[in-house]
């Protein structure tokens, strides 16, 4: 498990010429206000590095009244993105970062900002990922770190990193579930209609073809599948329910999920035992029955396998920092 986070602080680097979605990611579920439904609010700020206005890569500018030195206050500091990957950044950029990693804080970097980190030496020695299409560049300026570019991102503290677009909003949404809890961080994916939890070692290219009209998406099928883990689902059964052949069925759960229904389920199911082990009393053997695990010992296994602990040290741990 992560270590607790200090606060609730959040500051996100902002650049000339940077990609407005990864900032709009960060700002989306770190940024906006959902304190009336119960969402816990972070103290967010946009820092830029120079004075503003700045120009976006997409046309428009963004202004703030925070500057480098907001960041010295911040428990989360997200780089967005690096436009200029071939160069490093400002000494005082470099220096915020390493000044925040020093005192304890985490550090994201999206995509491209995953070079920021790099540059500044806070991936040196460590697992990190970015976007597939630099992947041959971060190699060659960075060979001391252990690059995985098949991953959508790494969540490994104090400085985590996702590939680009949408794993920018699967890495904020984990770190949420880290520090919020699952509850939290699927309500705020509900509200984005995103996909409430996509596991960090799926594959960043997902072939997705457009269906026929003779096919069928999963939208309906994985909200389904996900309110009946208790149950015993094959392949068989939940390709009859999509109205599909059992190999189509196959073909269509990988390109559009990207992995395999079983590899899905797994995580949904310890997902949903995490959560049980938070917010109930339920002994495991109990949770076990109710994520569809049946054992107690199945339940361990695939606990620790994909959660680095046990259910009932997860429970201890989970209970101290709360």
């Amino acid at each position: 498990m992560l270590p607790p986070l200090r606060g609730r602080s959040v500051a996100v680097l902002g650049t000339a010429d940077m990609s407005a979605f990864e900032l709009g990611a960060a700002c989306e579920v770190f940024g906006t206000d959902r304190s009336d439904r119960g969402i816990p609010l972070w103290d967010f700020a946009l820092c830029l590095d120079a004075p503003g206005p700045l120009r976006c890569r997409s046309g428009f500018t963004l202004d703030s009244p925070y500057g480098l030195d907001r960041l010295a206050a911040a428990d989360l500091v997200i780089v967005p993105s690096w436009p200029h990957i071939e160069q490093p950044p400002p000494a005082a950029v470099t220096e915020a970062l390493v000044a925040a990693a020093d005192r304890g804080a985490w550090l994201l970097g999206y995509c491209s900002g995953t070079f920021a980190l790099a540059y500044a030496g806070l991936l040196s020695g460590r697992r990190a990922t970015t976007h597939w299409h630099v992947a041959d560049e971060f190699r060659v300026l960075f060979p001391d770190v252990e690059l995985d570019p098949d991953v959508l991102y790494v969540a490994e503290t104090p400085v985590m990193t996702s590939a680009g677009t949408s794993a920018a909003v699967d890495l904020s949404l984990q770190v949420l579930r880290e520090v919020d809890g699952p509850e939290v961080a699927n309500a705020v994916a509900r509200r984005m209609v995103v996909p409430p939890h996509r596991d960090g070692g799926q594959a960043q290219y997902v072939e997705r073809p457009v269906p026929t009209e003779c096919e069928h998406d999963l939208a309906d099928l994985l909200p389904w599948m996900a309110e009946h883990l208790d149950q015993e689902l094959t392949v068989s059964g939940l390709a009859r329910r999509a109205h599909m052949s059992e190999r189509t069925f196959a073909r269509r759960f990988r390109a559009e999920t990207g992995t395999t229904p079983h590899h899905w389920l797994t995580w949904q199911r310890v997902l949903l035992a995490q959560r049980l082990l938070e917010s109930t009393e339920l002994d495991v053997d109990q949770i076990a029955r109710r994520c569809g695990f049946g054992r107690a010992a199945t339940l361990r296994h695939h606990f620790v396998g994909r959660v680095g602990t046990s259910p009932q040290r997860y429970r201890r741990t989970f209970r101290r920092a709360a």
